[in-house]
């Protein structure tokens, strides 16, 4: 069996969680509301606080696709009961982030601004102290929809491995490279 698909899923308090006919399972808590399609095949159970997923064989398939749900779904039960966080870190000299509401200004070295309307589902903090990087800090209950926003945000300048300038993630490792020698003559 799947090492991760056949965990069973505790239910907190204050979610509820509902199958319907057509597979699609919606979990309700207080931070939101999420759903997901899940594969026919696949087979959910609720029997009290716990949620199990099941499996009819043990083709590839079906491996794959038991592991895949129950994560899935893993995560919908975490996002609506305690939510998910990703902070990036502006590494660069005159690199600035500030936001207005969903909208997030970036200054990055560009000779423009870059504007990111944010959806309504993530909540946005940008923090710039002094002697120190400028910070976002992206929360939100859809951990897919967080993960998309902070990737595109990311992608506006990667870190560069000589110096490390970029935005990236807290807590994220740059392999830097040595750059060019001194020539021996």
């Amino acid at each position: 069996m799947s090492r991760i698909g056949k965990l069973p899923i505790e239910i907190p308090g204050g979610v509820s969680i509902n199958v319907s006919d057509e597979n699609v399972v919606t979990v309700k808590g207080p931070l939101g509301e999420l759903s997901q399609k899940v594969d026919p095949e696949i087979d959910v159970n609720i029997d009290g606080n716990q949620l199990t997923v099941n499996r009819p064989g043990d083709s590839k398939n079906h491996k794959a696709k038991h592991g895949l749900y129950r994560a899935l779904i893993n995560n919908m039960v975490t996002g609506v009961s305690k939510g998910f966080e990703i902070k990036l870190e502006l590494v660069g000299v005159g690199y600035r982030a500030e936001n207005n509401g969903q909208l997030l200004d970036l200054v990055l070295g560009y000779s423009h601004h870059i504007y990111l309307q944010l959806p309504p589902e993530i909540k946005v903090e940008a923090v710039t102290d002094k002697r120190s990087n400028p910070t976002v800090t992206l929360k939100s209950h859809d951990k897919q929809l967080l993960g998309q926003v902070a990737s595109k945000i990311r992608s506006f300048r990667m870190p560069e491995p000589y110096k490390g300038k970029g935005i990236k993630f807290i807590g994220e490792h740059i392999r830097r490279k040595a750059g060019k020698s001194a020539s021996a003559k």
